[in-house]
């Protein structure tokens, strides 16, 4: 059997400020946005929403940073981190949440740690 070539992205993608991206953007590696992106983000890395960054999509990824604006679902397999001039308006799925005091958040937040759980099950 073949094994599939997946390069290591040891450099993180940026969407620097200016830059206004319409479409999905798929990675392995992390990615910083400091502009506009206007569609969904799947990662298997981290994502990091700078303070003038904004999100008008889906966020699916591994660890996610938040310091600018999202407007759309937000799904983190791992930690989700809210800083103080964050801004999200959508629903929220993490494994855990840290939030700083000033954080702006509106929708649901479900924590979903099963997954990763070694808890015992409960005696029937």
């Amino acid at each position: 059997m073949a094994k599939t070539f997946e390069p290591e992205n040891r450099l993180p993608n940026m969407i620097g400020p200016g830059t206004k991206i319409i479409g999905n953007i798929e990675t392995n590696g992390d990615i910083r946005i400091d502009g506009i992106i206007e569609g969904d983000i799947q990662s298997k890395g981290k994502v990091v929403v700078g303070p003038n960054g904004t999100v008008k999509g889906e966020i699916k990824c591994t660890n996610c940073e938040v310091s600018g604006n999202i407007n759309g679902k937000v799904n983190v397999s791992e930690l989700l981190s809210l800083k103080s001039s964050s801004n999200i308006t959508g629903d929220i799925k993490t494994g855990k949440l840290t939030i700083e005091p000033g954080a702006m958040f509106t929708g649901s937040c479900a924590m979903d740690n099963v997954a990763h759980s070694t808890s015992v099950p409960p005696k029937k």
